[in-house]
């Protein structure tokens, strides 16, 4: 057990979000969402993978990955946001290691840190399973809390696949693999449910054949775990790039925020 004076993991109430917040009234849950820092923790991103780099003086700049064709919103956020940033790097630093040395240790951690009136978790607005042990304390976690349901999208197949292979992923863990990853040959071979990340409505609709998700109701609600689906592009890109030109197009319906929280709705917080 986790004693009570130990400190404990920060979730975000999801509230503020426009997107979360309608999900929220629609599923009719206490929504939470839980995150670890942006690209650090995410070993198998690619396509989105960027992070925030702070170097000696103090001076907090945007890294990006050779491959990156959309710059990850949620480190964007972090870049913005110190705060959020901050609470993120508690949060990795908390539970990384503990689950490294014992994965149920890092459940207790979870389960004494979750909101008592949590109902619905989103787990990962920044950030991915850094690890396969920290992937396993999040199923462990969350078979000792049946009334919560929790969903999560990730670019770290590996980790699902021995998961579920040994049987180890409750049906109140609802997960999503994300297409851009440097596995994503494991999501087809294995037909996973899947999302992409689109410029267009119609280029989901078109040619991939899927429906755009705008609530994450596609991502959390069980009925729809088999099925793929698509999100508009969204959060600040490089300037000049198709990414950023793709938003602008957009004219804001893929942003999920409402305008008078935007800026820290999108931050998770």
């Amino acid at each position: 057990m986790i004693a009570a004076s130990r400190e404990l993991l920060r979730f975000s109430p999801g509230g503020d979000n426009a997107k979360l917040k309608e999900l929220q009234k629609r599923m009719g849950r206490k929504l939470y969402t839980f995150s670890l820092v942006s690209g650090e923790t995410c070993p198998y991103a690619d396509k989105c993978l960027a992070k925030v780099q702070i170097n000696e003086m103090g001076k907090r700049t945007i890294w990006r990955g050779p491959e990156m064709e959309h710059q990850c919103f949620s480190a964007s956020m972090e870049l913005i946001f110190p705060a959020v940033h901050n609470q993120r790097i508690h949060n990795g630093t908390l539970i990384l290691e503990l689950a490294a040395r014992d994965y149920k240790a890092a459940a207790d951690l979870i389960c004494a840190s979750m909101p008592q009136d949590c109902s619905l978790l989103r787990i990962h607005v920044g950030g991915d399973f850094k690890t396969r042990p920290y992937f396993r304390a999040w199923c462990e976690a969350l078979k000792r809390m049946p009334h919560i349901l929790a969903y999560a999208y990730t670019k770290s197949i590996p980790f699902w696949l021995l998961e579920r292979e040994a049987g180890n992923i409750p049906d109140n863990f609802i997960l999503t693999a994300s297409v851009g990853g440097k596995a994503d040959k494991l999501i087809f071979k294995n037909k996973l449910r899947y999302v992409r990340v689109v410029h267009t409505v119609a280029l989901a609709e078109r040619f991939w054949r899927l429906p755009i998700d705008h609530d994450d109701s596609h991502a959390c609600m069980p009925e729809y775990r088999n099925q793929n689906f698509a999100l508009l592009i969204h959060g600040k890109q490089p300037a000049g790039s198709p990414a950023s030109k793709a938003v602008s197009a957009l004219k804001g319906e893929g942003s999920y925020s409402s305008k008078k929280t935007k800026r820290l709705a999108l931050a998770g917080v």
